[in-house]
Formats: C-alpha cells, sequence, structure tokens
C-alpha cells in the first residue's frame, strides 16, 4: 500500500508513534516505517536498547536523531530484546534507504503478544492514520 509515496507493508503491524512490528514465529521484528523516516530526513544516530533489556508496549524504547530533529522509539510490544541491529547503529542512514527490511531496529521476544496486537493498527487503519496527519499539515 501507499500514501502519498510513503510505503506501507500490508504484512506489517503498526503503532500511531510510526513503528512497525513483523510477527516472525515466537519473535517480533521492530522497526521505523516509511513515514518516520521520511519526516526525520537523514538519520545520523540511533539510540536502541541493549540486547536482554526489557521493552514495555508503549514505552520508551530508544530514540533517533536525523539532521532535523531528535525523535523517540516507543517499542509496540512487551518482552525481552533479544536481538538489536548493530548496523543500524552503526549506520542508521539504512533506515532511510530500506526501512523494512535491512533497517528494522531490534527483535524482541514478546510476552503479551496476543493482548498487544489488538492495540496496533493494520495497514489500511495506519494509512488513514497516515492521511489525518498529513491533512492536518
Amino acid at each position: 500500500m501507499r500514501v502519498d509515496e510513503i510505503d506501507v507493508p500490508e504484512n506489517l503491524h503498526y503503532s500511531k508513534e510510526h513503528q512497525w512490528l513483523s510477527v516472525e514465529g515466537e519473535k517480533c521484528r521492530v522497526g521505523l516505517t516509511d513515514y518516520a523516516q521520511k519526516q526525520l530526513h537523514e538519520l545520523v544516530y540511533i539510540d536502541l536498547p541493549e540486547k536482554g533489556a526489557e521493552a514495555r508496549a508503549g514505552q520508551l524504547m530508544g530514540s533517533v536523531e536525523s539532521v532535523k530533529a531528535v525523535s523517540d522509539i516507543f517499542s509496540p510490544v512487551s518482552g525481552e530484546v533479544v536481538e538489536v541491529n548493530k548496523n543500524v547503529q552503526d549506520s542508521p542512514s539504512i533506515i532511510n534507504k530500506s526501512p523494512y527490511q535491512d533497517g528494522w531496529c531490534v527483535i524482541v521476544k514478546p510476552s503479551k503478544l496476543k493482548e498487544e496486537l489488538k492495540s496496533l493498527l493494520s495497514a489500511d487503519a495506519y494509512c488513514s492514520h497516515i492521511k489525518t496527519l498529513l491533512e492536518a499539515k
């Protein structure tokens, strides 16, 4: 799906804070959406939790800095961070080039996935959310 040149893959779940989540067996991959990276522009620094850290749905799990601004990253699910994308830490601009493939941030082993998925948006709902934000500008 696309909204104003913004990619929104249909197979992912989204938060209103512009994180995406991919359910991969018993783990979830988390990253920043195409909308988020386009709003921030050129990413220059990212702060992510360490492997083993506890993530809580809706809570701060890091931040990303661009030439324009610093923005918080919120976890879409609760659980344990089991992997951190070191490539993104070394070169945050990967998110600008490939937000849904190479630019993922962390992998979480979720503890309450079924309940927490209910609070995330489908691709259609996230597109509607983006449209509302764009219209407000």
